[in-house]
């Protein structure tokens, strides 16, 4: 079953999203600034200023956080006041595989875990170019079985993740599908960049209203993570719109309408349907790239964030 909130582009001309929402694209404007401008941008630095995808995210209330590793991964743990400790959001960071934290991203994990009413595992895995696939599989992995050893039931995980954290969100329960361990019982996946060929429509036909990715972005992220070109594009596990999906736990995807990578997230869900998996679609108007990072601070964002908790409940 597929539920799908879509609308036109002769819509989204007319709508526009609100006042704002405009902070996640002047954030991303800003990065693609300096990305363009600054000759010679060493991976720290390109880290550093990812490290700021934070800034549109207002800090939840009632949530506190506490550094752990665990499965041999460190991160972030997310505990609002109140949660249902038997249940945890095992939390994959985007950034092309290669920049974002568990730090950049715990406040919109925060958001998302308190609106659901259970705790978070925000993940530091392994990043490209020095890790490249599959150490972040690897990581997520390690995690969910570390997890399960505690004594969290397998049906109380779930994988979720942004970009390329939602390509993760996707791999991990195909890679323990693969070990012959039990699934996870739900994924989610917000803006997921799955496509290591770049042959998605919206590359294309939203180039001009997408404020930070871009096919050359793609393809340096792409180099990283793939070494080089020493990994298949089409790995099922690096790219699961190759990926045998029959299986897959429930499954709830959203992208916005303006970002590039909006395709990825389309065809993810038809091809999950048609693999029998229940599946959700959510495609907002106008919205960027991961636009739940505005959670607290636009009402896109937090509309987003409470039907996803619905879906979670259903």
């Amino acid at each position: 079953m597929t539920d799908t909130t879509a609308t036109t582009s002769s819509e989204r001309a007319s709508t526009g999203g609100s006042a704002e929402s405009d902070a996640l694209r002047a954030l991303y404007a800003d990065w693609t600034t300096i990305i363009t401008e600054t000759p010679g941008l060493t991976t720290r630095l390109f880290r550093s200023i990812f490290d700021e995808w934070h800034k549109p995210t207002r800090e939840p209330e009632d949530v506190t956080y506490a550094e752990e590793t665990i499965g041999g991964v460190p991160g972030i743990w997310v505990l609002p006041i109140g949660a249902d400790r038997t249940q945890v959001l095992v939390y994959t960071h985007g950034g092309g595989f290669a920049v974002g934290s568990a730090s950049s991203h715990r406040k919109l994990a925060g958001h998302v875990a308190r609106a659901l009413g259970v705790t978070a595992f925000v993940l530091d895995y392994r990043r490209a170019p020095e890790h490249p696939h599959p150490a972040q599989v690897e990581d997520g992995v390690a995690a969910v079985v570390a997890l399960v050893k505690r004594g969290f039931r397998p049906e109380d995980i779930t994988t979720i993740g942004d970009s390329a954290g939602g390509n993760l969100a996707v791999a991990i329960p195909l890679a323990l599908r693969e070990q012959g361990r039990p699934l996870p019982g739900r994924v989610i996946a917000f803006s997921p960049w799955l496509d290591m060929e770049n042959t998605g429509e919206s590359l294309v036909t939203n180039a001009a209203t997408d404020a930070l990715v871009s096919v050359p972005l793609l393809e340096s992220m792409i180099a990283g993570v793939l070494a080089d070109g020493r990994i298949d594009p089409r790995t099922p596990l690096a790219n699961p719109l190759h990926a045998d999906l029959a299986g897959l736990p429930r499954l709830y995807v959203n992208a916005g309408d303006a970002e590039t990578l909006r395709d990825d997230a389309v065809r993810l869900a038809a091809r999950a349907e048609a693999a029998g998996v229940d599946v959700t679609l959510s495609v907002v108007d106008d919205m960027q790239h991961v636009f739940p990072c505005l959670a607290g601070t636009a009402a896109e964002a937090d509309d987003e964030i409470a039907a996803l908790a619905a879906w979670y409940r259903r």
